[in-house]
């Protein structure tokens, strides 16, 4: 089943429940100041409040288009008052669109289901590549230095996850949310069993030094 992603700075839509039209699944996320706390995966769409806590709309737009892994996210500005200096604005910080809110889930889903029938012709995910490390979103494949790191759905979403968070270290609760495993039973405990696998499909290639445990954190992946 194809998986389309709705971030959205609203916590209230946040929770609104999942959709399936056909053979694509719908989901909202959260989507706080600092980005993406969890995995994107398929088409992502995301509406960003006029006004926000942290920051203003407008700079959270610019920090999307910064981000690797939401420059190719529809984005929906949601304006407070149909202002036309707000909307231009809102266009030239990089917002696809503008629509007046509050919106509520029905309104999203069609604005998403709207145009995501063209958007499904776009080009493949672009990889992600991190010094020496390749890994082929679309194929789902990963290679150090040319070489092949052989490793299961699991794993490979967590070397992504963990490649696009660099150098940074990452508790098991944030690599269990980044997977959409949360309330799962054990889930935690999980997170060593993908690591054990992971460190040692990263040493069939080579790369075993790339992933080290920082003891009581979590884990990190040293990408220079």
């Amino acid at each position: 089943m194809n998986r389309v992603s709705i971030f959205t700075t609203d916590e209230n839509a946040a929770r609104f429940a999942e959709f399936t039209h056909g053979d694509t699944r719908i989901v909202f996320h959260l989507l706080p100041a600092s980005g993406p706390a969890r995995l994107v995966e398929g088409p992502a769409w995301v509406f960003v409040d006029w006004v926000m806590d942290e920051l203003s709309g407008l700079e959270m737009v610019r920090r999307l288009r910064a981000d690797p892994r939401m420059r190719a996210a529809h984005v929906t500005m949601v304006l407070e008052r149909d202002d036309s200096g707000d909307r231009r604005r809102a266009l030239s910080a990089g917002a696809d669109d503008y629509a007046v809110g509050p919106l509520d889930r029905q309104a999203m889903l069609d604005r998403v289901l709207a145009l995501h029938s063209a958007q499904r012709q776009r080009s493949p995910a672009a990889p992600v590549v991190v010094g020496e490390l390749e890994i082929n979103v679309a194929g789902e494949q990963a290679c150090w230095r040319g070489r092949l790191i052989r490793l299961r759905p699991n794993e490979f979403r967590v070397l992504r996850f963990m490649a696009e968070n660099p150098n940074r270290v990452l508790s098991r609760q944030e690599l269990v949310d980044a997977l959409g495993k949360a309330g799962q039973p054990d889930c935690l405990r999980t997170v060593d069993v993908w690591m054990k696998r992971l460190r040692f499909g990263l040493r069939s290639a080579e790369a075993g030094h790339l992933l080290r445990t920082v003891h009581g954190r979590g884990y990190v992946l040293d990408l220079l």
